[in-house]
């Protein structure tokens, strides 16, 4: 990585064992290219969709795939729900982020309580959501992944509250981040199977300088332990 990707950040603060926030992680010009992949992204081969779940709700936030493309409730490498394209390839310049990502919330040892250090670490599929104002993401688990490798989240944009669970219930306990752009926040070990979610945005508090006017783009990159 060059110099000035990463900003000075915040001590890194333990939400939950294994559950990490690293406040202004990412710099402002790393921001402004992230946000100018994830434009590329969105526009396909699978562009950017809100995704229809199984009983005919649809999802408010909007999102697109990479590697592996997400539908309620697995994992295929075209989208069969949306044009029946290959999703676009999994970057490995987005792997070495998720390598750096872990550093920063566990330090040289990189496995959150869940085995294997940063340097093994290979995430196959990251996930980008885009919230407007409007957008929620319910409490639920990531567990479509084969792997217990953490899942590493990139907030850019728009403030929200992030609701960080327990791995048993929906309901409380849980408890209730702040996330602003620049953050990393990383789950794993024993939070690797925690409920979490979105239940606000705070419009109008997005920096322009990281190239996205209004609303928040939350990265997520995973291991799926798929093979192939």
């Amino acid at each position: 990585m060059r110099d000035g990707l990463f900003a000075l950040p915040h001590e890194p603060v333990e939400v939950a064992p294994g559950a990490v926030h690293v406040p202004g992680w990412l710099s402002v010009e790393r921001q402004r290219e992230l946000v100018a992949a994830c434009r590329e992204w969105a526009l396909g081969p699978v562009p950017m969709r809100h995704t229809v779940l199984p009983g005919g709700g649809v999802m408010s936030v909007r999102t697109v795939c990479l590697g592996w493309h997400w539908q309620p409730y697995r994992y295929t490498r075209t989208a069969g729900d949306v044009n029946g394209a290959r999703v676009a390839r999994f970057p490995d310049w987005l792997a070495d982020l998720g390598r750096e990502a872990l550093v920063a919330a566990y330090g040289g040892g990189g496995g959150g309580g869940g085995g294997g250090g940063a340097g093994e670490y290979a995430p196959d599929t990251a996930l980008i959501n885009f919230y407007d104002g409007a957008a929620r993401m319910g409490m639920h688990q990531d567990k479509e992944e084969r792997s217990a490798a953490p899942v590493v989240s990139l907030s850019i944009g728009d403030s929200c509250v992030f609701r960080f669970g327990n791995t048993a219930t929906r309901n409380r306990p849980y408890t209730d981040v702040e996330l602003v752009s620049g953050d990393l926040f990383v789950f794993g070990g024993p939070s690797r199977f925690a409920f979490h979610g979105v239940p606000k945005v705070r419009p109008g508090t997005a920096d322009p300088a990281v190239g996205l006017a209004s609303g928040r783009l939350n990265i997520t990159l995973r291991e799926t332990g798929l093979p192939g």
